[in-house]
């Protein structure tokens, strides 16, 4: 069995506390002992929901007061959107996902992912065009913040929000916020001339402890009472506490710099390297962590400063309530020369990816056939080995971002073959709304594939692919082997996949034809299942059949057999593994202090576990056969494998990365020339800087002002430690500079700045 790579910890687990006459969820396998949902888990199927696009519960607050009533789709005046102009509001709210919690969860839908909550800029996004022409948006899907503590007034005021996260939990399902701490609204106007427009930044009234104000039900109240119930904090435009990094689009830079430094479309890009922002930001997250989310999706991770990433995911984790799950978009092509920067982003900043290198595989073998199933089946493999987590990344066929998968691929079978594949891949399945009514786009556009779905298609639970993410949900919750199993590929051609996902002795077995009308004969393949006919898991809603294992010279073999065009069979083995022995499936979350809560799922767990990280064993505060929650015990930082241990039964062990403290940020500074493929890196004594192995060093230095380099670096807090810089070419040939090491003091929060120092 494969050795599980990554794990890490987070904050001992104090459970929120729902509101006075909330429905508690019921007490089951994904609740931790404090009465809190858990994480999002490689067994859970996530359902993305674009608030103001899925369904409209409450019609009052389709007009808020003071919102240009122009701005909501309603040329037929009957209060409701119409579902045409998608650049404005359609009415979609909290009160509408909580009408359709039976749709979802009759459809194994066990995680929902909303729209980030909280209140965006609400006037109008002018495009001038070339033509004379004017287009006018909203920023209904809500990544244009204005003020991270009060709701979208749109989707409903926070006992709304307080209402869905209840209405969710009482029926054992997650809740996923999107949040974004790259950017607020756009400040400068491209399509006319970048002259000033928004991306202001407002807080609530405070009290004289400097606390936010908030009224009975959670919501703003005019504290001081000069009429208003928030104040600008930031302006982009007039920005004299350097909140933002003011550098403009990033256009055609393609450097690292552009990327994190420079605007994303003309969005006021915060300075996550200024003290003040990183305080506001954390502060921003730990608030809506308190009021019970279960996980966050952290919009543009390309973006950011990593170093801030992984502050932020720290603080968070460590605030009351446990670990969380965190995925983010770091956005890439295929291929893609950001691919390695992409493959180590959770490894170095505890935050997973939205699998793009899994969508773009997919869209090509599936959507356009512009790739094979061999191809494709490669990736699967080759991601399984280059992702730390691979079972953690979240993948999907579409998202908001793109076109919609419908549009690609109008073929019901490569289309139904695609949501199974997905279904019973490697990761942590992501449904965008819709998908499961084969919801398409008028055009190639992002933009297109927003549809407002209560116009655009009923809610219809007898449909193909709804029963497929049914079927293949349900077989994700009881066989191990699809939410934590390796994966192996056992045939392939250009159109014919056959795979395996195993955890130990449990195993699943898929064997895919893309092409809808032709059939194609597979061969009699090698396997290590039991003698015995296994059925169909779809039941033959993919026109899949039985497959019969026989013993042939002391080889089982799975028998020759057809697949008939689109044609998807799903074979599962699900023995009990008892339990005796302890094995680990997955870890939440992947990197913390000691001190933090860390959470542990597979089998056998139960009945006393003795659980270890390394040679140091942590304090158990609950465990059943499933799952475990215990307490990081004080170990060195750096890598350390957890196990469980029953008795002389030792589990397979769970690599995680314990935290020296508290991170914050150190903007280090250096006048260092180099030859042509070298850069510059930082290593130094403690596990943040690599503790002296220039293998685990820094990532590469930016230089947009060389020989200048500089790069922001998570270290602890009022860590005094020493460094060094070294060179480092492609090959990873090492040049140590010279002299003493060099020596710096963390600052107790925030950021600090070095001098430039000279290469020595």
């Amino acid at each position: 069995m494969k050795v599980w790579k990554k794990l890490t910890i987070a904050v001992l687990a104090a459970g929120v506390a729902l509101p006075a006459g909330a429905v508690h969820p019921p007490k089951a396998e994904a609740l931790t002992a404090s009465g809190a949902l858990s994480p999002v888990t490689p067994k859970d199927t996530v359902y993305q929901i674009i608030t103001d696009r899925f369904a409209d519960g409450d019609t009052t607050n389709n007009k808020p007061a003071g919102f240009d009533p122009t701005l909501f789709d309603d040329a037929n005046g009957d209060g409701r959107g119409d579902g045409n102009d998608l650049k404005l509001y359609q009415g979609g709210d909290w009160k509408g996902i909580i009408d359709k919690i039976p749709y979802l969860k009759n459809m194994g839908v066990t995680a929902v992912w909303i729209s980030a909550p909280y209140a965006n800029r609400d006037t109008a996004i002018n495009d001038y065009q070339s033509g004379g022409g004017l287009n006018r948006w909203t920023s209904f899907h809500g990544y244009h913040v204005r003020n991270y503590f009060a709701t979208n007034k749109h989707f409903g005021l926070m006992k709304d929000f307080e209402g869905l996260r209840d209405a969710l939990h009482a029926q054992g399902m997650k809740l996923v916020i999107d949040f974004v701490t790259n950017h607020t609204s756009r400040w400068q106007n491209p399509t006319s001339g970048y002259s000033a427009e928004d991306g202001k930044l407002y807080e609530p009234d405070k009290n004289a402890s400097g606390a936010y104000q908030f009224n009975a039900n959670g919501d703003l109240l005019d504290a001081n009472g000069d009429g208003k119930t928030d104040n600008l904090l930031a302006d982009p435009n007039n920005d004299v506490n350097g909140w933002f990094h003011g550098l403009g689009d990033r256009g055609s830079d393609s450097s690292r710099y552009g990327f994190r430094q420079k605007d994303l479309g003309s969005l006021a890009d915060f300075s996550q390297e200024n003290s003040a922002v990183i305080a506001h930001l954390e502060k921003a997250a730990t608030f809506w962590k308190s009021k019970g989310v279960d996980g966050f999706r952290h919009d543009a991770t390309l973006h950011m400063n990593p170093a801030f990433t992984k502050g932020l995911k720290d603080a968070i984790d460590s605030a009351a309530g446990g670990p969380m799950t965190h995925f983010g978009e770091f956005f890439i092509s295929r291929p893609d020369p950001k691919y390695d920067e992409y493959r180590t982003f959770p490894d170095r900043t505890g935050v997973n990816n939205l699998d793009f290198e899994y969508f773009r595989a997919s869209t090509n073998a599936f959507g356009s056939f512009s790739e094979t199933m061999s191809s494709f089946g490669n990736m699967l493999l080759t991601t399984s080995a280059d992702y730390s987590y691979e079972n953690q990344a979240v993948t999907f066929l579409d998202n908001h971002d793109v076109t919609r998968f419908r549009y690609i691929q109008p073929n019901d079978k490569p289309y139904h073959a695609a949501l199974a594949t997905l279904m019973t891949s490697r990761g942590t399945p992501n449904i965008y709304y819709g998908t499961e009514q084969y919801l398409s786009s008028a055009d190639s556009s992002d933009i297109a594939g927003r549809v407002f779905m209560e116009k655009a298609a009923t809610f219809n639970q007898n449909s193909t692919a709804y029963k497929v993410i049914k079927s293949l949900s349900a077989l994700r919750q009881s066989n191990e082997a699809v939410a934590y199993g390796t994966t192996s590929v056992l045939y392939s051609t250009n159109d014919v996949l056959v795979y395996q996902r195993q955890f130990y002795d449990k195993q699943v077995i898929v064997a895919v034809n893309r092409q809808p009308n032709t059939s194609f004969t597979v061969p009699a393949i090698n396997t290590t299942l039991p003698a015995g006919t296994y059925a169909d898991t779809l039941g033959g809603l993919l026109s899949g059949g039985s497959a019969t294992v026989t013993n042939v010279s002391g080889q089982n073999k799975i028998g020759s057999f057809t697949l008939a065009g689109g044609q998807v069979s799903v074979w599962s083995y699900n023995p009990s593994l008892g339990t005796t022995v302890p094995r680990i499936g997955d870890v939440v979350s992947t990197s913390g202090r000691p001190g933090n809560t860390v959470y542990i799922y597979g089998t056998g767990l139960g009945s006393s576990p003795v659980v270890k990280f390394g040679t140091t064993t942590a304090t158990v505060v609950s465990s059943s056969d499933t799952f475990i929650e215990a307490v990081v015990p004080a170990v060195a930082a750096g890598s350390q494998a957890i196990t469980v241990t029953k008795g002389s039964n030792v589990s397979n062990s769970f690599v995680y990365d314990v935290l020296t403290d508290d991170q914050v940020q150190v903007i280090f500074k250096v006048n260092a020339t180099t030859t042509p493929g070298q850069n510059i890196h930082l290593v130094g004594s403690i596990a943040e800087l690599g503790s002296w192995n220039a293998a685990k060093s820094t990532e590469a230095m930016m230089n947009p002002n060389y020989p200048v380099w500089f790069l922001p670096v998570s270290v602890p807090k009022g860590a005094t430690f020493q460094f060094k810089f070294v060179k480092k070419d492609a090959s990873g040939n090492v040049v140590w500079e010279g002299g003493s090491n060099r020596t710096f003091t963390a600052p107790a929060s925030g950021s600090a700045d070095t001098v430039v120092y000279t290469w020595q």
